[in-house]
């Protein structure tokens, strides 16, 4: 290689992942981080000491971590934990792929057994925020295309979702207004908070014409950890096919969806119904 195009600097082999090509001063960093993540607090001299690197070079770390709010000492007992931006940096991931990309096996599962659509959405502002769809095999299909939005009142998994929100969310939703879309939608307070409070006992939401004459939807919402409903789960199809006796069917198939997938986030196993015996 001739120097000029050393200068550009161009490595020389540039797929080559050896030792050579490894960032020593990143790597220490990240060795920090991962021990500060198994103990609940730990000295500089024990950091030190598990990790065989000397505490001069341990501390350069632990300040430049701390400086980005990786990590943070306890000034009392002069003792290190995981800051804050760690915490900010793997929720990011958590998004990203536990709700999104868990839900898709789930969802395709879900479409197999009932035959119909399968939906992920999340709540935006008063609205629903789809995600992601599985679509079923028949021509004639409910169509939510990744980026649609619905209104949370009228649609199966924005009622899942207000069924978990707290009272002042619910209020703040009915001041705004409840638009009209089919002579089915729930356009009173009276009628949303009947519907809600059917929703919590049975674990699933309908939207049944409520948003589009001819078609129905079956939903239930996803938990994480904290019990807080951070996306839902539905099936939706054509009346003719998605027909009333089917619901409870549906909806038993679309919940126990929607409670695996909790779950698998590390949220609570019998989803909205742990939330009302909690």
């Amino acid at each position: 290689m001739s120097s000029s195009s050393r200068q550009r600097g161009r490595p020389k082999a540039f797929h080559d992942q050896s030792e050579k090509n490894r960032i020593q001063s990143l790597d220490r960093a990240l060795d920090v981080l991962e021990q500060l993540a198994h103990g609940n607090g730990q000295t500089l001299t024990e950091i030190a000491t598990a990790l065989d690197q000397s505490p001069a070079t341990i501390y350069r770390i632990l300040t430049t971590l701390e400086l980005r709010g990786a990590a943070e000492m306890d000034a009392g007992d002069q003792t290190w934990h995981i800051g804050a931006t760690t915490f900010r940096l793997g929720s990011a991931f958590l998004r990203k792929t536990s709700v999104v990309e868990r839900a898709r096996p789930v969802m395709r599962a879900l479409m197999e057994e009932t035959g119909e659509t399968a939906n992920l959405g999340i709540e935006k502002g008063s609205e629903v925020l789809f995600l992601s769809q599985v679509e079923t095999h028949f021509s004639i299909r409910a169509f939510f295309p990744p980026g649609t939005l619905s209104p949370l009142h009228a649609s199966g998994i924005g009622k899942a979702l207000l069924a978990c929100a707290p009272e002042n969310r619910i209020d703040s939703l009915v001041k705004r207004g409840l638009s009209n879309f089919t002579p089915h939608t729930l356009t009173t307070e009276h009628a949303l908070r009947r519907d809600l409070s059917d929703i919590r006992t049975r674990g699933y939401a309908v939207d049944d014409e409520e948003r589009t004459e001819g078609m129905r939807c079956i939903a239930a919402p996803i938990l994480n950890v904290y019990g807080e409903a951070v996306a839902g789960i539905s099936v939706s199809g054509p009346t003719h096919r998605v027909t009333k006796p089917m619901i409870a069917d549906f909806g038993a198939r679309v919940r126990d969806a929607a409670e695996s997938l909790s779950q698998s986030i590390g949220g609570p196993r019998l989803g909205l119904r742990s939330l009302l015996s909690g």
